[in-house]
């Protein structure tokens, strides 16, 4: 059974847009300009370089594109901090290229408005398990561009299947595509969130052991 969001949490509950362009821009964005975003643990097999990658061909193609980093450190893998401060070196060679964290102020209310103000969101994934993030910026209407891995494939179907990744080169091809035609990216937005309304909310989930147990019960 897939897993499935809440919609009435602080990392999925509706805000809108104007509110969280102010937040960005509080962070150190500029709002009148594209923004893209990954959120994932910092960890290799997110490939946060494969998207800072991605993000530099795209810029030569698209000036001034903006790319934020948000991460969260878990407990269980110290080599989060090791891979947080490879993220902050590149980083650190562009002055449009953000690293947030849990650490530094930056929860599930931001990540939320994150997700929301963003032009697109990438999680370049090059192993993965089912990958919820992508489910959360879907049930937002924002397109998201993902590794071609894992259980991303299952939520981004239709149409949204053709933004599946393998490689940095796609990955900046797609980032390129969909910043040069918002009407085709907006269509993917909405199609998204049905695709989320449909399979991955937490309503769908109690629906669904509900008709499990009365299978049961009937019996």
């Amino acid at each position: 059974m897939a897993p499935a969001i809440c919609p009435f949490s602080s990392k999925n509950m509706f805000i809108k847009k104007y509110v969280c362009r102010e937040l960005i821009e509080n962070l150190g964005f500029d709002s009148h300009r594209l923004l893209i975003t990954q959120v994932s643990r910092f960890d290799r097999w997110k490939d946060p370089f494969g998207t800072i990658a991605a993000y530099r061909l795209a810029k030569e193609k698209i000036p001034g594109l903006q790319l934020a980093m948000i991460g969260s450190f878990a407990q269980d893998d110290p080599e989060s901090w090791d891979m947080h401060a490879a993220i902050n070196a590149e980083a650190n060679k562009d002055d449009d290229i953000f690293v947030y964290s849990n650490l530094t102020g930056v929860g599930n209310m931001e990540v939320n408005a994150f997700q929301r103000a963003s032009d697109l969101i990438i999680q370049k994934s090059i192993r993965e398990g089912f990958g919820l993030v992508v489910a959360e910026a879907l049930w937002k209407e924002t397109p998201v561009i993902a590794g071609n891995t894992g259980g991303i494939p299952m939520q981004m179907t239709g149409e949204l299947s053709n933004y599946l990744v393998d490689s940095v080169e796609e990955c900046a091809e797609k980032i390129i595509y969909l910043l040069e035609n918002p009407a085709v990216s907006q269509r993917l937005g909405k199609e998204g969130k049905n695709i989320v309304t449909q399979n991955f909310l937490m309503p769908r989930l109690i629906r669904d052991e509900l008709t499990l147990i009365k299978s049961l019960v009937n019996k």
